[in-house]
């Protein structure tokens, strides 16, 4: 087996709020909670969770992701795209611009999201440490293949680097479950 070997995870739909975008869906001056921590440095899965409203339906319980953040950005599936009825691209975190937008309807208001809803790009999280080791650079473009029954190779992954950051490779849950891959399986980067 190679030395190249990370591990993958499936990220399910979840949402990043602005701070704003929290004290007008929950109260004035709210904090989000910590339900459990993420294998990120200082990112946590929420207590909290809200449903996303599209024009042909509803997503309810959707988990919120801490803490806050600048903008408010949701991360979901083409096939939770079909549900809410909209057309997300595919983009790396944070690149929101000309993407849809949905109602958020939490608790205590609701945040009608003019743009924001993106499908994530699949993406390696690299401590700059790992990234000397497999020899790549920030946002280098890598090939992942996977083992098992459905393997398969993901091309057009995006690598991240950052002295914060977890070795870990993401991909939303319909890619996931495409190729059998499980959140702990170890899979390959592929250098050509």
């Amino acid at each position: 087996m190679s030395e190249k070997m990370l591990p993958i995870a499936l990220s399910n739909r979840h949402l990043h709020l602005s701070k704003k975008d929290i004290e007008t869906l929950f109260r004035e001056g709210y904090e989000l909670e910590s339900f459990k921590y993420l294998s990120q440095p200082g990112q946590f899965a929420a207590v909290e969770k809200v449903d996303l409203v599209g024009p042909k339906g509803t997503i309810k319980g959707v988990r919120v992701l801490g803490p806050a953040r600048s903008n408010t950005q949701i991360e979901i599936s083409l096939s939770d795209s079909f549900i809410l009825g909209i057309r997300p691209p595919v983009r790396d975190s944070g690149n929101l611009k000309n993407s849809p937008g949905v109602k958020i309807v939490g608790p205590k208001g609701e945040v009608d999201l003019e743009e924001g809803v993106i499908i994530a790009s699949r993406h390696i999280h690299m401590h700059t440490s790992d990234a000397e080791a497999f020899g790549v650079t920030d946002r280098q473009v890598v090939k992942i293949r996977t083992f098992g029954e459905r393997a398969v190779v993901f091309e057009n992954v995006l690598v991240r680097i950052h002295p914060t950051y977890a070795l870990e490779m993401h991909v939303d849950v319909d890619e996931g479950n495409a190729a059998a891959v499980r959140n702990g399986d170890l899979v390959e980067l592929m250098l050509e």
